[in-house]
């Protein structure tokens, strides 16, 4: 099995600032249904983008490094056999019919596998 990691993106102006609305319990569902079929290995809500710090070789900077219409709100990692079912799964990302997007990438190495607290 590949590792995928799984990044939303949702475009500034259409974040919901309540994070226990019914937007967020679609989410919810969605994680449970993964961690159910026993494909997610991790998954993490960020902070708003507006508490990035940036490093770079010039040196520290308060928010995120670019400025982008999208920002990046949270993140999980699935094991799926292959892209087309790591792609079928993030289809099914609520964010998609929020008005946002995923993007689907290959885990390059996976070093430290939380164990599961069931």
């Amino acid at each position: 099995m590949t590792e995928y990691a799984i990044l939303l993106y949702a475009d500034k102006s259409d974040i919901n600032p309540d994070v226990n609305g019914p937007e967020r319990e679609e989410h919810t569902r969605h994680s449970e249904e993964l961690q159910d079929g026993g494909t997610m290995i991790a998954a993490f809500a960020l902070e708003s983008h507006e508490t990035a710090t940036s490093i770079r070789a010039s040196g520290i900077t308060d928010g995120p490094f670019i400025e982008a219409k999208e920002v990046v709100l949270g993140f999980y990692v699935i094991e799926a056999p292959n892209l087309d079912a790591a792609l079928a799964m993030a289809q099914r990302n609520p964010i998609i019919k929020q008005g946002g997007g995923v993007e689907v990438r290959p885990v390059e190495g996976f070093v430290v596998r939380p164990t599961s607290s069931k």
